[in-house]
């Protein structure tokens, strides 16, 4: 086991921030950790799959399933049923990268379906990521843990992928760190321009910098005591503030 982890917060398709950030991961002496959201909006959702796909069976980085992912997999195994939903998280952006296709009216039944011939690989590797990761006193997960549950590990499998209100708004009585992705940091600060990376002061720490809306792609890497660097590649394309208010 290595003694350090590098924890990636949610990339979204931003493929250029996430090869920039990789950039500081120590291969040698660092776990990789990616906390999940790996498309639906951002530049290029399909690299992004591509590149963490990689990782993860020749590098043995650990791919955390995250809400996205879930909803990604509803779409290809019942389009009929789920694709509003996804199309309304931007999820048809990443379909059109990995069918080269531009925007427009097709049939759902029909999109899902030629993805999975044109990419065989993406529903079996979305079906292979865990929901949590332990690696000392850490969890890592996409969205979080129940903590309104008396044993924390009874959280549910949409939970891990899913919580917000029930994680980050209660006290963390446990004996564990739960480092997590889904809610932008922004949302958890009191200025809500503020992308960097969330401390709650009782071991729950946000990672997602809202980076495909302008803010922060994080990667922050731990040993058992704690936080021991901060990398972070920030989103200029445009202003994080006219999605969260500049307050």
């Amino acid at each position: 086991m290595k003694r350090k982890v590098f924890v990636v917060g949610d990339v979204h398709g931003q493929y250029d921030m996430f090869k920039e950030l990789l950039t500081h991961w120590k291969e040698e002496e660092e776990q990789l950790i990616l906390l999940g959201d790996l498309g639906d909006r951002g530049e290029n959702p399909k690299a992004c799959f591509e590149m963490a796909r990689d990782l993860v069976e020749n590098k043995g980085a650990v791919c955390l399933k995250g809400n996205h992912e879930d909803m990604l997999l509803d779409f290809l195994n019942r389009p009929q049923h789920s694709a509003a939903l996804y199309e309304m998280n931007g999820g048809m952006v990443t379909v059109q990268s990995f069918l080269n296709i531009e925007e427009g009216q097709y049939d759902t039944v029909e999109l899902a379906a030629t993805v999975q011939s044109q990419a065989p690989w993406l529903k079996p590797f979305i079906e292979s990521l865990p929901l949590k990761y332990e690696w000392e006193d850490y969890v890592f997960t996409h969205a979080g843990v129940n903590l309104t549950l008396k044993d924390w590990t009874e959280t549910s499998d949409r939970d891990y992928v899913w919580i917000r209100e029930g994680f980050f708004d209660q006290p963390n009585d446990t004996d564990k760190t739960f480092v997590f992705g889904h809610t932008v940091t922004a949302m958890l600060h009191e200025k809500r321009s503020n992308t960097d990376i969330w401390l709650s002061g009782d071991g729950k720490i946000g990672l997602d910098g809202g980076a495909v809306y302008g803010g922060t792609l994080h990667g922050v890497v731990f040993d058992k005591d704690g936080i021991v660097d901060h990398y972070k590649v920030n989103n200029t394309g445009y202003a994080f503030s006219q999605f969260f208010g500049g307050n």
